[in-house]
């Protein structure tokens, strides 16, 4: 079945993942604040004492997972590391893929957060610990987004102008409730269709059509409705371009300027029953090991950040057809990688030596490069953040 934008969709809450929600969501909650403060006319002493590196920047971990009833409900597929810098008034944001693999926990560094929490409550800190090994930057703190209430969010928004860069269409988007149809199959066929999956000589989508749907998205300005959006940054398997990792994360990007520029416009913020309706989104699916005697300096942070630039990137395995290189490979299945399809450093698989030199770099340079050898630096750095 075809999808186009429209008023009505299907809903498909399985697995919802938005890159850079996350900070989005911290930032509006901490952007509300301040509205509620200037609105009640009270004044705050800008003076931030939040946990900060050596050059004043503070790391925050963003972590979103999919909630409520969904398979593996606190795996965390969203997993960024931000660097807020109030001196140079920049935030990087560095992407980490779900699937990159920690030698540490011998598991994908999705799988974290989830172990963490049956351990007893750990999940934040298991999860600020590896990405801690991987990039060499310590996360100050950690925020964690159930995203089973973001649809809620952009509809309460009446939804998001996005910049669609190019068409998008992907005949392989999963239909929710769809996952276990046999597709007129009967029982007796599945194991041999299995063996098939199993060694790639046939994909699900080609046993199982019916289980997919079209999803297409136009070119230029569309307006977007929370199902459509999280659909369009979910969606994996697009034709041409837009059916790379770093394509999808561009159009995560644009979505989260989307929503920052929804939030912050007059119509929103002139209307108290949207700002009290985003707070208790956000409140109640938001979770954090920041304390609350710490809220307040956060809340100067935002203030001190207002208008800062953001920039975005990306770890994965490059695009040699458009000549960029990648810092990940995809290894071969061994023992090395506990048999499991991951992503793992070019170096080698537990050689995180030029990812730390890259995530150094673009924290504190605008001019980094990843070549086929080295990441290069036409600027000093002077400090690993």
């Amino acid at each position: 079945m075809e999808k186009h934008i429209s008023p009505t969709k299907k809903s498909n809450r399985r697995n919802l993942l938005i890159w850079g929600a996350i900070f989005i969501g911290i930032i509006i909650v901490l952007l509300l604040v301040r509205y509620f403060s200037l609105f009640w006319g009270l004044t705050v002493d800008r003076t931030v004492d939040v946990k900060q590196t050596k050059n004043g920047s503070v790391n925050i971990l963003l972590l979103g997972k999919g909630g409520g009833n969904h398979d593996g409900p606190d795996l965390t597929d969203t997993i960024i590391l931000a660097n807020i810098n109030p001196e140079n008034n920049k935030v990087v944001m560095v992407s980490i893929p779900r699937d990159f693999y920690v030698t540490s926990t011998k598991s994908k560094i999705n799988k974290i957060y989830a172990d963490g929490q049956q351990k007893g409550d750990k999940g934040i800190l298991l999860s600020k610990a590896a990405v801690n090994s991987l990039t060499g930057v310590h996360p100050d703190y950690a925020v964690v987004i159930d995203f089973s209430g973001f649809e809620k969010l952009i509809d309460l928004l009446g939804g998001i102008d996005v910049e669609v860069e190019n068409t998008l269409d992907d005949y392989a988007y999963p239909v929710e409730g769809k996952e276990d149809e046999l597709c007129d199959h009967t029982e007796d066929g599945i194991a041999s269709f299995s063996a098939q999956i199993a060694t790639s000589s046939a994909t699900e989508f080609d046993i199982f059509p019916c289980r997919f749907e079209h999803l297409h998205v136009d070119e230029g300005t569309q307006h977007m409705d929370g199902i459509t959006a999280l659909q369009f940054v979910r969606s994996r398997h697009a034709l041409g371009k837009e059916g790379s990792d770093f394509a999808r994360s561009k159009r995560q990007q644009n979505v989260i300027n989307a929503i920052r520029k929804k939030v912050l416009s007059l119509g929103t913020l002139a209307n108290p029953l949207k700002v009290v309706g985003i707070i208790g989104i956000l409140k109640d699916n938001i979770s954090t090991d920041i304390k609350e005697d710490e809220y307040d300096d956060f809340i100067k942070l935002a203030q001190k950040m207002n208008g800062a630039s953001i920039e975005s990137y990306v770890l994965d395995v490059g695009d040699i057809g458009a000549d960029r290189y990648g810092l990940l490979v995809n290894p071969p299945l061994s023992e090395e990688v506990n048999f499991q399809w991951v992503l793992s450093p070019r170096v080698g698989v537990s050689n995180y030596s030029e990812i730390k030199k890259y995530v150094a770099c673009v924290i504190t340079s605008k001019d980094c490069e990843i070549t086929e050898t080295d990441v290069v630096s036409r600027q000093t750095v002077t400090s690993t953040p």
